[in-house]
């Protein structure tokens, strides 16, 4: 065959003459295109751009601004930091460097932690290399000799890794004298790695694994051009000016402490204060939609951990203790309690849906090396919620709650987005079972009209799940909100209802929290408004500030009527520059600063400021009073 004919993405045929690759497919279009295009798609699947084209392939021309390229750009940049590292500490060896959500990374066994110093040298390296215009190709080679070749090399991570791929075949890419194991596909030459930086170091273990060596990982972004990653880099300043831990310090609303333990939060009087704001609102929102608080206790008997599946699929994560010589387990998540009510009485069809919402404090043990601040931590109080219906109220319910979702978070200003996270590996229940409670989550997200993504094999191991992601003020994802659907549960806990029939059926159970992690989602809140939280949600929403001594009689009795109403406010009757006093309120991020001076006690006023600096019209106590209770009302 001397011609062959490819598909392109409009339906149009296109004849090349036959051992094509993808770049010269590129090349008969236009000259510009061929300049532009990184990779390809065949019949869908991401390749090389030097790739051989067959006859009768649908195929698709990947060029910067297609949606696959970041992730190419990426990975192919952690391939040319792995050669700059190589190229500068030889006796490094390298096991993984994938591209990530941010960027990517790449792990390296050294005999020396890496320095800030020594990663300016590799940026240094890796810029030299791209100039170099080094071709990457790619090589495929049996699991044998490919063995053989990183045992010359060194690269026993390598070895492992190809061991237990127990593949007969595995791909190698090649770039000048650095050679890595690789699944692809990758940039044509280094030259397009264009825009990049290395942004911190870390420590890892192989494989996540702490019995294993501790790697010195390398963090690292890159863009298709130099603009992106400004902005990119920019939006880095802005988060680490963010970050919860930080501001947590300076406004004094949290700590942790060794002593204590780790993963354990100790909220400070601010915090605490927060978190009250957080709760009570939570409460009033499932009251106003028909959900039932109850609590239960902190440890339940192993057996009923055993009988639930959480001892075999999660005791790993769990705390364990023993009294009077009976096992317990403190419970790392809600629900066995709210199933022990639904069995306490006999319930009717009538009786569903029931509504379960508890503010209930779970443990679970995270490994040391993932605590990070209140994002995450071995502690923490969920706004969890059981439902359980009848298989006819179960789409009803589901769509409940993403409106509940959708409702709570415009509040806070969130957008979000859904993805679907199906059966995993390791999971309990008939395939039965996870059919109908996958088709039901399927169903709703259909039928909300919002755009959802699949993630296959990270549901929960008792049921899928619905995974809600925020995205903050630098558009950055937080998983917090979470749906479960859940035919198993009750089956192992023999929940029933009597149905109009006089039959005993089983319920269905919903897990959901709507903020998830109370912990959690502060730090998120943190972060998303620089800790200028609205008046609604500050610990602290006025200031009252005296001008000279002169002040005080009339502030502390101003300052005791705002009290008494119910807004939280505080005072500074410190004998200060007025200046002072209100770059610490603005420091302290207090919505708003009510200043008194001698005019303001004449005239029975306030003269409130806001935290941005600017002045509002002087208004009485009770003016004021009614203005934070309608901030409050509007959640504003």
């Amino acid at each position: 065959m001397n011609e062959i004919k490819v598909t392109l993405p409009d339906g149009s045929q296109r004849p090349l003459p036959a051992g094509s690759s993808i770049f010269d497919l590129a090349a008969s279009i236009g000259a510009g295109l061929a300049k532009a295009a990184i990779a390809g798609k065949i019949d869908g699947n991401l390749v090389d751009l030097n790739t051989t084209l067959a006859d009768g392939a649908k195929v698709e021309i990947i060029t910067e601004k297609s949606p696959e390229a970041l992730e190419i750009i990426r990975h192919s940049t952690s391939h040319l930091m792995a050669q700059a590292v190589k190229a500068l500490f030889p006796q490094a060896k390298v096991t993984i460097g994938p591209a990530i959500e941010t960027g990517f990374y790449y792990d390296f066994d050294v005999d020396h932690p890496f320095t800030p110093e020594d990663l300016e040298k590799i940026e240094a390296k890796m810029r030299e290399l791209a100039k170099a215009d080094l071709k990457i190709e790619r090589s495929e080679l049996s699991s044998a000799e490919a063995v053989e070749l990183f045992k010359k090399m060194g690269e026993d991570y390598k070895v492992e890794l190809i061991e237990d791929l127990g593949a007969d075949q595995v791909s190698l890419y090649t770039q000048g004298d650095f050679a890595d194991l690789c699944r692809g596909p990758h940039l044509p030459k280094t030259s397009f790695c264009k825009a990049f930086k290395l942004t911190s170091i870390a420590g890892a273990y192989w494989r996540g694994d702490e019995k294993r060596a501790m790697l010195q990982r390398v963090y690292g972004t890159a863009f298709a051009d130099k603009k992106e990653l400004e902005a990119y880099l920019e939006r880095i300043e802005e988060a680490k000016k963010r970050d919860h831990r930080k501001l947590g310090k300076e406004l004094d609303l949290f700590s942790f402490n060794d002593e204590v333990g780790a993963g354990l939060v100790i909220w400070h009087p601010k915090g605490a204060m927060l978190r009250t704001i957080l709760e009570d609102f939570e409460r009033k929102e499932h009251l106003k939609r028909g959900y039932d608080i109850v609590l239960g206790p902190q440890i339940l008997k192993t057996e009923l951990w055993q009988r639930s599946g959480h001892y075999e699929n999660y005791r790993e994560n769990m705390y364990f203790t023993t009294v009077d010589e009976q096992g317990y387990g403190v419970k790392p998540m809600n629900c066995l309690a709210h199933m022990m009510i639904y069995r306490s009485q006999l319930r009717s069809y009538r009786d569903l849906p029931l509504r379960y919402f508890e503010l209930g404090t779970v443990h679970r043990h995270e490994r040391a090396g993932v605590l990070h601040g209140l994002l995450r931590v071995r502690g923490f109080t969920q706004d969890d919620a059981h439902i359980l219906c009848t298989p006819d109220q179960l789409d009803a319910e589901i769509k409940g709650v993403i409106q509940f979702v959708t409702e709570v978070m415009g509040i806070f200003g969130f957008e979000f987005e859904m993805e679907l996270s199906t059966r995993p590996e390791k999971s309990i229940g008939s395939d039965d079972a996870w059919e109908l409670a996958t088709s039901a989550l399927l169903n709703a997200l259909k039928d909300s009209g919002r755009p959802y993504e699949i993630n296959e094999g990270d549901g929960a191991f008792y049921g899928p799940k619905i995974d809600i992601k925020l995205r903050d003020a630098l558009d950055r994802r937080w998983q917090c909100a979470t749906i479960q659907c859940d035919f198993t549960l009750p089956e192992r806990f023999d929940l029933t209802y009597v149905d109009a029939d006089g039959e005993k059926k089983r319920p269905v159970m919903v897990h959901r929290v709507i903020l998830g992690a109370i912990e959690r989602f502060i730090g998120v809140l943190i972060e998303h408004f620089a800790g200028n939280f609205p008046t609604w949600l500050a610990p602290v929403q006025a200031t009252v500030l005296t001008v000279t001594d002169n002040q005080i009689p009339y502030a502390q009795a101003a300052f005791d009527k705002l009290r008494a109403a119910g807004v939280r406010v505080q005072k500074d009757f410190r004998n200060e520059k007025l200046g002072f006093k209100i770059r610490e309120a603005q420091l302290q991020k207090i919505p708003y600063m009510l200043v008194v001076g001698d005019k303001e006690v004449e005239g029975g006023l306030l003269a409130p400021r806001f935290r941005d600096g600017k002045n509002l019209d002087a208004m009485t106590p009770e003016q004021f009073i009614a203005f934070i209770e309608n901030e409050v009302k509007t959640y504003k």
